[in-house]
């Protein structure tokens, strides 16, 4: 992707669809718990605005980025509840605001970053583009959990194919970190956009393939939802495996969520 703008253009407006959702609702509705365990809307919200002030510092001060990555080494476990915990503990308006004034400066300095940038991350060094998206992917991931606690359904936008891409790239990752070899072939991947809009990757004569629209595509590798809930299939041993065990975010498996009427 060598023109970032559009990815960040989506990042604005998906953030802005969240802030919709929260900057209305009371304190109490603020310590919901969400689907993710230990979690309340607050906590979501937190962890975009410390992940925004990382990604911030990743951009404008490398070094004082690799002083952060030390203490997640230290920390492997806890680091990402940490930093949600200390922004939940605020007053909802504090970390709206917060929340609000960390995105803007990160969209500002994405914006404004050298063509051919990449800046450290926590796992290879990212381009403004590859930010911008992880970016959106998170907000969107965690938006998701924030709209399920309230009941609110959100209607899907073509903004998913950034999710959906991610996704895709990170098929080798999720067979590593499931101490898995990766399939040597690639696999053809349909996916339904919001708009009927069909976007493909990989050889279009592959063996091994992967349908479904968009949105379950999307609610699968964010470990949003189980894939027996989902409309996404496979065809090939490999390709189905990969079902079982996709992710989009970067770090150890997730413990996903259980099928629909699963007892807890």
């Amino acid at each position: 992707m060598s023109d970032p703008t559009s990815v960040i253009d989506d990042l604005r407006e998906e953030s802005e669809d969240l802030d919709r959702l929260v900057r209305e609702l009371g304190d109490d509705e603020w310590r919901l718990d969400t689907p993710a365990a230990g979690w309340t809307v607050a906590h979501q919200i937190a962890h975009l605005a410390w992940t925004d002030r990382c990604a911030l510092l990743a951009v404008t001060d490398p070094e004082a980025f690799t002083r952060e990555v030390e203490k997640a080494i230290a920390s492997p476990d806890g680091f990402v509840d940490e930093g949600a915990e200390e922004g939940a503990a605020k007053p909802p308006d504090e970390l709206l605001a917060e929340w609000r004034a960390g995105r803007k400066a990160l969209e500002d300095v994405l914006r404004a970053a050298p063509t051919g940038a990449r800046f450290p991350w926590y796992g290879p060094p990212m381009s403004v583009a590859s930010m911008a998206t992880g970016r959106l992917m998170e907000t969107w991931a965690h938006g998701q959990d924030v709209a399920d606690t309230l009941g609110v359904v959100r209607a899907p936008t073509d903004r998913l194919r950034h999710v959906v891409r991610i996704g895709v790239r990170a098929r080798d990752f999720a067979f590593a970190v499931h101490g898995l070899t990766a399939p040597a072939e690639e696999f053809r991947v349909e996916i339904l956009a919001p708009s009927g809009e069909l976007w493909a990757y990989g050889p279009e004569g592959a063996p091994q393939r992967v349908t479904g629209p968009a949105l379950d595509f999307c609610l699968l590798v964010t470990q949003r939802a189980h894939r027996a809930d989902l409309a996404v299939r496979a065809e090939g041993p490999d390709a189905d495996r990969w079902l079982d065990i996709a992710q989009a975010f970067a770090g150890p498996p997730g413990a996903g969520r259980p099928p629909k009427g699963a007892a807890e």
